[in-house]
C-alpha cells in the first residue's frame, strides 16, 4: 500500500504516533513541536528538513537564500509553541559533486539568521546523496508552563486570528514556475521566508491555541481543530490577501484566495482567542471556533465544507 492510498502525509503521522510513556513529556507528536520537562525549565524540539527541487531550486534561491529558510522555518515551528529558539543541530546531505562555495553560502545564510535570533548551531552531520538536503533540529526553551501554546487548546466560540497577509509565497513560487517576470515583493516572499513569533509575543498570555502557517490556512485550521475537538468556520471575505497576491493569481491563472487557504508557507501565525481576550490582542479575524466538527468556509453567502486541507508531501491538492 503507498502513502498516497491512505491519506497521505498526516495520515502516515498518526499511524506511526505513539503515546508518550515518560512523564516529561509534555508533549509527544501532534504539533508544531515537541516539549520536554528537564528540572524547572521546559526544553521545545522541532525538526524540518528541506530538500532540493522540493522545497528550494537553486535556480531561484541563492544558496544563502536556502540557509536563511533552513532556520528560519525551524524557528517558526519553536514561536508557534509560544518558546524562544536557543540551539540548533545542521545534517547535510551533500551530492559528491557539489562545489565548497555553495556550501559555504548556504552557511552564510545560517549564520546571518543565528544572529538576528542569538541562537547557536553546535553541532550536526554530513552525508552524501542524489539530492542536496539541509535537515535541522532546534531546541527551544520556556521557563513558564502557562506560556506553551498548544494546538489542542482551541475552545468552542473562540475567535480565529492569522497575524498577516497569506498566499503571497504561493503566488512568488507560482511566478518563477510559470517564468513570469516582475512582483519582486511575492517572490522574495518565497524565497526568504520570516518567522512571525515577534507579532505575537506582546500578546501570548491572551492566546489560546496557536500553529504557524506552513501548509496553508486551511490545513492549519484543520489540525486545530482535529486537536482540539472543534469544528470551525473560515471567513472567505475576512482572508487578508495583499493586491499584489490577487494580480500576481489573475496572471498565473490560479485563485488568490485558493494561494491563501492551500498554498502554505506564509509562516504567519494562526491563533484562537476567546471573546473576553479579543479586545487585547492584535490581528486578522478569519474565523470561528464551532462545536460542530469539520471546517467549512464561509464565501458568497453560503457555507461549504473545506475537503481540501492544504499542501500534503504525498498527495496532489
Amino acid at each position: 500500500m503507498k502513502i498516497s492510498q491512505i491519506g497521505g502525509e498526516f495520515a502516515l503521522i498518526k499511524k506511526l504516533t505513539t503515546k508518550p510513556k515518560d512523564e516529561d513529556i509534555i508533549k509527544g507528536i501532534g504539533d508544531d513541536a515537541a516539549i520536554i520537562r528537564v528540572g524547572n525549565k521546559y526544553l521545545v524540539l522541532t525538526t524540518d528538513a528541506l530538500l532540493e527541487e522540493d522545497h528550494f531550486s537553486l535556480k531561484y534561491f541563492t544558496p544563502q537564500q536556502v540557509g536563511k529558510k533552513a532556520v528560519e522555518v525551524n524557528v517558526s515551528d519553536i514561536g508557534a509553541m509560544g518558546a524562544n529558539p536557543k540551539y540548533f543541530l545542521v545534517s547535510l546531505v551533500l551530492p559528491k559533486n557539489i562545489d565548497v562555495e555553495i556550501i559555504e553560502s548556504i552557511y552564510e545564510g545560517i549564520w546571518k539568521v543565528s544572529k538576528k535570533y542569538t541562537i547557536e548551531n553546535i553541532g550536526g552531520n554530513v552525508t552524501h546523496g542524489e539530492q542536496l538536503v539541509i535537515d535541522i533540529s532546534m531546541i527551544g526553551e520556556i521557563k513558564n508552563k502557562k506560556d506553551l501554546k498548544f494546538r489542542s487548546d482551541a475552545k468552542t466560540g473562540d475567535s480565529i486570528l492569522v497575524s498577516g497577509d497569506l498566499g503571497m509565497s504561493a503566488a512568488g513560487l507560482n511566478l518563477f514556475l510559470k517564468n513570469i517576470e516582475g512582483f519582486k515583493e511575492a517572490k522574495k516572499k518565497y524565497l526568504e521566508p520570516k518567522a512571525k513569533f515577534h507579532k505575537v509575543k506582546p500578546f501570548l498570555k491572551s492566546i489560546n491555541a496557536m500553529i504557524d502557517v506552513s501548509d496553508g490556512l486551511a490545513s492549519e485550521v484543520t489540525r486545530i481543530c482535529e486537536q482540539s475537538n472543534t469544528g470551525a468556520i473560515i471567513y472567505a471575505d475576512s482572508v487578508p490577501i495583499k493586491p499584489m497576491t490577487k494580480e500576481a493569481a489573475k496572471i498565473c491563472e490560479e485563485d488568490a484566495l485558493g494561494f491563501a487557504l492551500y498554498g502554505g508557507e506564509d509562516f504567519e501565525l494562526v491563533y484562537t482567542v476567546s471573546e473576553k481576550n479579543l479586545s487585547k490582542v492584535k490581528g486578522f479575524l478569519v474565523g470561528k471556533i464551532t462545536e460542530e466538527k469539520g471546517v467549512r468556509i464561509y464565501k458568497e453567502g453560503k457555507e461549504e465544507l473545506i475537503t481540501k486541507h492544504g499542501y500534503n508531501h504525498f498527495l496532489k491538492v
